[in-house]
């Protein structure tokens, strides 16, 4: 009895602890996560697809559109979350290294709506961009073009995700097992090799959660399609936002949003089979 009484305390002060995040989670998430997709289904006569079929028909290009950026944006991210966090490992100039880990961490530090005003100006016809490649004589002011559309959303979403990757990626290699490194550079394997056929197999857990988190993220951003890309087609959250704002068209604009929920789910369910599956190996 004493024994129980005891599991049973432990059990409760368990529960205690984590009540607090239970309770956020469920009212700022689970519960706008459930109204939004009821209210997507939701008509005045009943359950009903007609705001999905509107959102699609509406916002099809849209939708494509989201996702083929947010796809590009995260396989840019990888891949150089891989090449900087493969030289900070294996790369042999100290000041090099040095450099770079002082400067690929400043993103970090900025958020999406002022990251998307410095590539506002960045990216303009007449911005800081084109500036520098008209003054060092690599083209003419005629040559000069606008960013500010769906390249501009790319490079926005790149540029602010991939610090956060790499510093997963980065501490993933960090702590690896030299010895393997030593042995193939022993044998004559040159640093890219190295990389791709030791390095980057054994840090792929943590790559992949990186750019999964980062893929939901870029999902969610407002600020910078809305202040970069003013055209069509544009991305699912400038539609919701344009929705609810000048229409005040909740159904449609929760439809919007769980047309979002799904090709978030997507990657998060290949995501989970796929650790399911390495546990299940292991």
């Amino acid at each position: 009895m004493m024994g129980l009484t005891s599991i049973t305390r432990d059990r409760l002060g368990s529960l205690l602890l984590i009540l607090p995040a239970l309770l956020t989670i469920g009212f700022l998430f689970l519960y706008p996560l459930g109204y939004s997709v009821i209210w997507a289904f939701h008509g005045p006569d009943g359950w009903t697809l007609s705001h999905l079929a509107k959102a699609y028909d509406f916002y099809s290009q849209d939708v494509w559109f989201t996702l083929l950026i947010v796809v590009a944006a995260t396989a840019v991210i990888g891949l150089f979350s891989i090449m900087i966090g493969g030289y900070l490992t294996l790369g042999e100039s100290r000041w090099a290294v040095g450099i770079l880990k002082w400067l690929y961490r400043w993103p970090l530090f900025i958020p999406f709506v002022v990251a998307g005003q410095l590539m506002r100006t960045f990216l303009a016809k007449n911005g800081m961009m084109n500036s520098l490649l008209v003054s060092g004589g690599v083209m003419e002011p005629l040559q000069a073009a606008s960013f500010l559309d769906w390249r501009g959303i790319l490079i926005t979403f790149v540029w602010k995700q991939t610090p956060f990757v790499t510093l997963l990626v980065a501490g993933a290699m960090a702590a690896l097992d030299r010895s393997t490194i030593e042995a193939a550079r022993n044998v004559g394997a040159g640093r890219l090799r190295i990389l791709l056929q030791i390095v980057v197999p054994q840090v792929m857990p943590t790559l992949m959660t990186g750019l999964i988190l980062s893929y939901v993220v870029m999902m969610s951003v407002l600020s910078v399609p809305m202040m970069i890309n003013a055209q069509t087609p544009t991305m699912l959250t400038v539609d919701m936002a344009w929705r609810i704002n000048s229409y005040g068209d909740y159904p449609v604009a929760n439809a919007l949003g769980f047309l979002s929920y799904a090709m978030t789910a997507v990657v998060a369910w290949a995501y989970l089979r796929r650790g399911v599956k390495e546990k299940g190996a292991a």
